[in-house]
């Protein structure tokens, strides 16, 4: 779903898109000249592997997204919170697919392995 920058105003437009089994709900805002806040929830299972069995496991996932969306070059190497759209569109399936990926690219562990100090090995 792409979304002109320039169409986005001051009063808060609701979105809701889904992408391999999460859901993005909540709203674009325009916050400043060149800048729009989304507001929304992940919702959603997706299917995770154990970084240490290898097992897959449903990951359920329930996540806050507060970002500030830039048309231009931010300035500020303080927030990390900035998404720059600098072609004036913004892209909401990229965002959610971008926040899809990070958690799969973090270690996870299933609840077996979860908090388990033994020691772990698995020949083949």
């Amino acid at each position: 779903m792409i979304i002109v920058f320039d169409k986005v105003n001051s009063t808060a437009k609701p979105i809701g898109l889904t992408s391999k089994g999460v859901t993005l709900e909540g709203t674009l805002q325009k916050s400043a000249y060149h800048q729009v806040t989304l507001d929304a929830t992940l919702n959603g299972c997706f299917d995770l592997n154990c970084d240490r069995c290898g097992d897959t496991y449903n990951y359920d996932m329930n996540t806050k997204l507060k970002l500030k969306l830039s048309d231009l070059v931010s300035e500020d190497k303080d927030d990390l919170d900035i998404i720059e759209f600098l072609d004036g569109k913004i892209d909401l399936l990229y965002i959610l697919e971008s926040e899809i990926t990070s958690i799969e690219s973090s270690y996870h562990y299933c609840d077996k392995c979860d908090g388990n100090d033994e020691e772990f090995e698995i020949e083949y």
